[in-house]
């Protein structure tokens, strides 16, 4: 059997288990200690996948495990859940927002909260505003920021989510425990859309005194060439979402156009250092940034722009020495001017 089949049928277990705790009547709380279990090893890149799989089972097996009507008197009180929050009537989804309190037990279940910010009926969107922070203050700053990087890699597709619910998520962020957390997570992660959150982050300072060491440690080569790329330029750019543009509107033709937003950084740091550094790094991602960066500065290094194109001329990366090839081309174009 297929491991996504296996992880599914663990998931359609455990909330049958949870949906006949619910019913059984003899709980005041309903035991979700299976059902946390198992939502600890989902794979979350695939959550509308599970988020629909378990609203539609969770819904199916409270309809199988509710009493026969005539037992009206073993009619079990209506519990508020977390699985509340995924519910088909929009009004039970704002009911749980608005009544659960504590800690979310796991990411997934603080992702289910986070995605509320994009939910299709504005009263429950409303809700999520108002009591996410509360939820993020009480849960594990690790569930937070799993599910934080999450969302931000995300949400620029969420069309439903408006910028004061943005707010709540930058508000979050810049919590002193959640910051420090994403900051680690953004230079020791391996793998991951680590290079999509540094430029989400960039929306708000939390990087600002310590890009510097993302660029020069952050595992991921990407991660460190935009840290890179950021310095230079003094600025951090991200993809704030898209907007239609008209190719051609005699035939209804067009695309989604990226619309891209920046940040200035009022950080300080010699030209000369940075493309040290960067021309040194170990991945050619990184050394081909640098190397761009000289074709442009060509003119404010002196001498030392013809060094650093001669070490790019000879980089082993065939992207780099086409760019430290084409440097020497315009510091001789530039020489032979001067003497003529």
């Amino acid at each position: 059997m297929q491991q996504s089949q296996i992880m599914e049928d663990k998931i359609i277990s455990a909330v049958k288990d949870f949906a006949n705790s619910i019913n059984s009547g003899s709980k005041v709380v309903a035991d979700m200690s299976a059902l946390i279990d198992v939502t600890d090893e989902l794979p979350l890149s695939s959550f509308d996948f599970w988020e629909r799989l378990i609203r539609s089972e969770f819904s199916l097996a409270l309809r199988e495990s509710n009493p026969p009507k005539w037992k009206v008197w073993s009619k079990p009180k209506e519990l508020v859940t977390w699985l509340d929050l995924i519910s088909w009537d929009g009004h039970k989804r704002e009911k749980a927002l608005r009544a659960l309190s504590g800690a979310a037990p796991n990411t997934f279940f603080f992702s289910l909260a986070v995605r509320r910010l994009n939910d299709w009926v504005p009263q429950v969107r409303n809700a999520a505003r108002d009591k996410l922070p509360e939820i993020a203050r009480s849960t594990d700053p690790e569930y937070v920021v799993e599910a934080l990087c999450i969302a931000l890699s995300n949400w620029t597709s969420w069309g439903r989510i408006e910028n004061v619910d943005k707010d709540v998520l930058l508000q979050i962020i810049c919590e002193k425990e959640i910051a420090k957390s994403l900051r680690y997570k953004l230079i020791s992660s391996a793998s991951g859309p680590m290079p999509s959150l540094f430029s989400q982050l960039g929306r708000t300072s939390i990087l600002d005194e310590k890009i510097e060491e993302i660029a020069s440690f952050a595992v991921q080569p990407s991660v460190r060439a935009k840290a890179y790329r950021s310095l230079f330029e003094g600025r951090i750019a991200w993809m704030e979402g898209r907007k239609w543009e008209w190719t051609d509107i005699r035939y209804c033709e067009g695309r989604l156009k990226p619309v891209v937003a920046e940040r200035k950084l009022n950080i300080k740091t010699p030209l000369f250092e940075l493309l040290k550094r960067s021309s040194e790094d170990r991945s050619s991602i990184v050394r081909r940034v640098s190397a761009e960066i000289l074709i442009r500065e060509l003119g404010n290094l002196g001498p030392a722009a013809r060094a650093f194109a001669e070490q790019f001329a000879s980089d082993k990366s065939r992207s780099v020495n086409e760019r430290g090839e084409f440097a020497l081309k315009k510091l001789d174009e530039a020489e032979r001017s001067n003497v003529s």
